[in-house]
């Protein structure tokens, strides 16, 4: 038997032999066109080298491309496990020319793989062409050998592609393969085409026209080939299958859930077998291609197949969460061929426990609410749309979750009633939103939410993608367009721009199109789940509806990335070596530092710091990979993750681990473990190094430390090597010698303020008890002087000074400095039982325009703004002393 991992890789080796590029499948969220909600065929990562916008290094290339059908136009999902070969998830061979070969080449390759390789006999293939594509006719009879009754022309739009409206477009030619006379069906075509027998395996699309807008089709200058071939299609017919579900791959994970749940694969419940082994596909590698479960957009497509995987699950009379114990079977199944399933494997497998776990607590009690209310319906009559509401909006049911139940009770559902419930909550939603004292202007981005719901944010996975204006603003209003010049606000359906929050500043970059539009985004914000990119544009218009290109400034991002990190690091280090106390009360990560605010009742010394310094780095050092899963807040919490200030939470949360394994904390677990939404590195060693270049205090209680990382602190420390090297040259020194230099200058300094210290007290002192400084008052001895340039912290021991010389008496010392004065005023004991040095000093401070001053009786302080009225002061004072 040839194995499904056998048959893509012959594939990929057939095409590979003559000529093709083997290309990596894209990721299912489409980063070149922001209309699909999944990439839904192999050409959607061509799409831009088709029509000219893109260059790539090859004319050839082949793929398997992973593809997701479950929402907006192509769903699939309420026919999965009901029928033979319908999937949400499945693979697509396909093999591609961009103007190089053509429909000749491209049918012979074909058919050599299929005949030749694969073993196929050509009695059990039969084509088709488009009705008036004679040229294909010719060359299927030339290269097949086969005759009219193997050739079917058909002259409906099945058989005719294209990619839009306008644009590249062709006929294609089907292989089909015939299953043999005991399955009912007739060939494509006849009436009874819808049958099993006739099974397309291979749609080979010839691009050779060009739709223009006024409904003329020219000629392409370089016709191209699109093909896609189901993987899961082949493999059925190569293993002698006629269901999908029994070839090796999926029979593989039906057997796991049979195992997991100890319920037959194929009895009764065979469909719930089936719908798991699907779903489990396409949940899996949608989350290893960063879409979690959520509420909104591709996050809800994804919900709603987890969920009725899970509701299957419950069918098979699981009573624990079973779904996320078959991805190990998964992953050995393909693992090899999409590496990202073995990277993600750990995020996949908890994501879907998660919904488990929180589904299972609902689903019985919708259940019963389900079952008592069709309970009392009439025979075929449907459910009312109130409830299929009630069961949405209260237990989590998607709607085509009701709908399958339903079905199996024959069953319809009134969806206008659902639609109209939703519609009432909508209205609630606003009402309540209105009177919550949001500022007025911010109406605009509810009425924008409303309108076309979240932003999805592509930027975990990408700097890079294609998103869907959906409106301009202008002024702060919504406007029809805009252009060169104007200062606007977008926003799309989905980008790669990082909204600022959690302390993250917003992306900056620039947004362009084709048509030769240019807008410079300066900043994003986040305003009602919505990404507003905040800019100026440079070239072209923009309006609602256009096609836009989001190009993240990435080393900006970069720089932000690594600083985010380091602050989870950072976080830890501070709790480890200061306490548990220790936690975030504010945190800036701009691209050039980061800032952390922390509660804490003292500074952090400096070996405190080095050495909280060296924790992060040994960290950085060890290089261990970032890991992140999702969860709801108070199972991450309980698991030891920290959540960081200024994030809102919702029901569930990335828990984003880094650092390495921290044997303190136990086997397993990581050194820094936190709730955040923010964007990391995706190993420690990609932030380079951490340097901390500030600490103190901001409040009561918290302290601040500032740090810088990656080149940044590289930066920063040239520029501390270029201070110290300037430094030791002003003092002709080598560096090695600065610290000893000027600690000698220090003590040469001490010692002349030591002296000048004894100068300025000779000078002030000098004479006193019988110079001209001496003069008596009514009765009193008085030195009195105004000094220059003494500190005022010098004065009261040269008033002391003046004391003792004098024996009896006052003192009075002011000194100027910069045009303010201080004043002392000292009084011997003998003389303060009728003066007071604190009523003198005042009348001196009242005269240089202060006010109060204070001491004891023996010795008093004040000051005042003028000290050109220190002669004035003294004046006073003596007047003071003279009327005792």
């Amino acid at each position: 038997m040839t194995t499904a991992k056998e048959i893509r890789s012959s594939f990929l080796d057939f095409y590979a032999k003559n000529g093709h590029e083997i290309v990596d499948s894209s990721p299912l969220v489409p980063r070149n066109d922001p209309t699909l909600l999944f990439t839904n065929a192999g050409m959607v990562q061509f799409k831009n080298v088709f029509t000219g916008q893109e260059k790539r290094p090859y004319s050839r290339a082949v793929t398997t491309q992973k593809c997701v059908r479950a929402g907006g136009k192509h769903n699939d999902l309420e026919n999965v496990g009901y029928t033979a070969r319908h999937h949400t998830f499945f693979e697509m061979l396909g093999n591609f020319s961009f103007g190089d070969y053509f429909k000749d080449l491209a049918i012979e390759l074909a058919w050599n793989l299929l005949t030749k390789e694969f073993g196929l006999s050509k009695d059990k293939l039969l084509v088709t062409v488009y009705h008036d594509d004679d040229e294909a006719v010719d060359l299927w009879k030339k290269i097949a050998g086969i005759g009219d009754d193997k050739i079917i022309r058909i002259a409906t739009s099945d058989n005719f592609w294209s990619m839009g409206d306008t644009g590249p477009c062709g006929p294609c030619s089907e292989i089909f393969f015939d299953h043999g006379e005991g399955i009912p069906g007739g060939p494509p075509g006849s009436p009874d085409e819808d049958g099993d027998r006739f099974i397309e395996i291979w749609n080979l699309v010839f691009m050779q026209f060009e739709q223009q807008a006024g409904g003329d089709r020219v000629n392409l200058p370089r016709p191209s080939i699109d093909t896609g071939m189901g993987l899961e299609r082949i493999a059925a017919v190569l293993q002698g299958k006629h269901d999908n579900y029994d070839i090796d791959l999926m029979r593989k994970i039906i057997e796991a859930s049979a195992d997991a749940s100890n319920v037959s694969a194929d009895g009764d419940l065979a469909v719930s077998h089936r719908v798991i082994a699907d779903h489990l596909r396409s949940s899996s590698f949608l989350i290893a291609d960063g879409v979690l479960p959520s509420n909104e957009g591709r996050g809800y497509v994804l919900r709603r197949i987890m969920r009725r995987a899970m509701r299957h699950a419950h069918l098979l009379g699981a009573k624990e969460p079973m779904v996320y114990k078959l991805v190990q079977t998964l992953v050995d199944e393909m693992g090899s061929a999409f590496p990202e399933l073995e990277r993600a494997q750990a995020l996949i497998t908890e994501t879907l426990k998660l919904e488990e776990t929180r589904f299972k607590e609902t689903l019985g009690r919708g259940l019963k609410l389900l079952s008592d209310e069709t309970d009392g319906l009439g025979d075929n009559q449907a459910l009312s749309g109130d409830v299929a509401f009630k069961l949405y909006d209260t237990f989590g049911f998607p709607l085509d979750l009701t709908k399958d139940i339903l079905r199996g009770q024959g069953r319809d559902l009134d969806e206008a009633g659902f639609d109209a419930a939703m519609q009432k909550q909508k209205e609630a939603a606003r009402a309540a939103w209105s009177g919550s004292g949001e500022a007025a202007t911010d109406q605009v981005w509810f009425d924008l939410y409303d309108q076309h719901g979240a932003t999805e944010f592509l930027g975990y996975q990408t700097e890079v993608s294609e998103g869907q204006v959906q409106a301009v603003l202008v002024g702060g209003e919504v406007a029809e367009k805009a252009s060169a010049g104007d200062e606007v606000m977008l926003v799309l359906n989905q980008t790669s721009f990082y909204g600022e929050s959690g302390g993250q500043e917003g992306d900056k970059g620039q947004l362009v199109s084709e048509n030769g539009l240019e807008i410079q985004i300066t900043d994003t914000q986040k305003r009602e789940n919505l990404h507003v990119h905040i800019g100026k544009i440079i070239k072209g218009e923009v309006a609602a509806g256009a096609i836009v290109e989001t190009q993240v400034d990435g080393g900006r991002r970069a720089r932000l990335r690594a600083h985010h990190s380091a602050t989870h690091l950072l976080h830890e280090a501070l709790r480890q070596r200061l306490g548990d106390h220790v936690t975030q009360k504010g945190s800036l990560v701009a691209e050039d530092r980061l800032r952390f605010d922390i509660s804490h009742p003292k500074p952090i010394s400096a070996e405190e710091l080095r050495q909280i310094e060296k924790d992060v780095n040994d960290r950085i050092r060890m290089n261990a990979e970032v890991s992140v899963i999702l969860t709801t807040p108070d199972e991450a919490i309980k698991a030891g993750a920290m959540a960081l200030f200024g994030e809102k939470y919702g029901d569930e949360v990335r828990v984003v681990s880094m650092g390495g394994e921290d044997i303190g904390k136990g086997a397993g677990k990581n050194y820094s473990t936190e709730l955040c939404g923010g964007t990391h590195v995706s190993r420690m060693g990609d932030i380079g190094m951490l340097k901390i270049i500030g600490e103190g205090g901001l409040a009561a209680g918290v302290r601040r430390i500032e740090a810088v990382v990656g080149e940044a602190a590289l930066d920063y420390m040239n520029g501390q090597e270029s201070l110290l090297s300037n430094a030791a040259g002003a003092l002709k020194v080598a560096p090695a010698e600065l610290e000893k230099r000027i600690n000698g200058l220090l003590e040469e300094r001490k010692k002349l303020e030591r002296e000048l210290k004894e100068t300025r007290k000779k000078l002030a002192t000098g004479g006193a008890s019988g110079g001209n400084d001496q003069e008596e008052i009514g009765g009193v001895n008085v030195v009195a002087k105004v000094l220059e340039d003494v500190p005022p912290k010098d004065l009261k021991p040269m008033a002391d000074d003046i004391k003792a010389q004098v024996k009896s008496g006052v003192a009075v010392l002011i000194a100027v400095n910069e045009g303010k004065a201080s004043i002392v005023v000292g009084v011997t004991s003998d003389v303060a039982e009728k003066l007071s040095a604190v009523d003198l000093v005042r009348v001196g401070s009242a005269a240089l325009g202060g006010k109060g001053g204070g001491g004891r009786p023996d010795m008093a302080q004040a000051g005042g703004p003028d000290g050109s009225k220190a002669e004035d002061a003294i004046k006073a004072i003596k007047e003071t002393i003279a009327n005792g």
